[in-house]
């Protein structure tokens, strides 16, 4: 006697999702993960780049050089910081909604990036100087220039956020889904498995 897998064990769902608790702890998990990272480089940041000339690595591919911003990339929006927590702020409401049928492991390895790499950023804006919701972000990496000239300087919150939106893009070209299922693939096979579809086919 076979029976169904319960709602919170970490087995397969129907149509080659997951559970979605074990989905929303992968998210979870790699929240915490680059938000406690992202903490950490910019505390070693603050510790031993200040008041010193940029780092040169990997024979000036990369720079280390402390900087601190009150904008988005290139400082823009430096003038409208406080808008800043605001967009985080909505983009972790829009992650946790998302969560709420979250099967999927790929969904939830992107959007945990996003999200840990949004509250890093957002731990910056509420509690550095020069004030809460105005403070300026900790960037300490340059790529090919000390000064952030070719590219804009970024930290390891920048980097996961990035990440994230990079596989989600990836994810919706590919017709992956979030529950877990997955266009294109999972919707023909339906079709064929039911009498419509038997009907469809005799048809023609």
């Amino acid at each position: 006697m076979t029976t169904a897998p319960t709602a919170g064990s970490g087995t397969a769902e129907p149509g080659g999702g997951t559970s979605r608790r074990r989905a929303v702890v992968v998210l979870a998990s790699i929240a915490l993960v680059a938000l406690l990272a992202d903490l950490l480089t910019k505390h070693l940041a603050l510790l031993n780049l200040d008041d010193r000339p940029p780092v040169r690595l990997l024979g000036g591919a990369v720079y280390l050089t402390l900087t601190r911003n009150s904008g988005a990339a290139w400082s823009i929006g430096a003038d409208h910081t406080w808008i800043f927590p605001l967009i985080t702020i909505g983009v972790v409401g829009w992650i946790a909604w998302m969560a709420l049928r979250l099967r999927s492991l790929p969904w939830a390895i992107s959007l945990g990036l996003v999200l840990g790499g949004a509250l890093g950023n957002l731990v910056d804006r509420i509690f550095r100087a020069p004030g809460h919701f105005v403070g300026h972000v900790v960037d300490m990496v340059s790529l090919f220039d000390p000064y952030g000239r070719v590219w804009p300087v970024f930290n390891l919150a920048d980097s996961a956020l990035v990440s994230g939106v990079v596989l989600a893009v990836l994810l919706e070209l590919t017709g992956r889904q979030r529950d877990g299922s997955r266009l294109g693939k999972d919707d023909g096979r339906d079709t064929e498995a039911t009498p419509a579809g038997t009907e469809q086919r005799e048809r023609a």
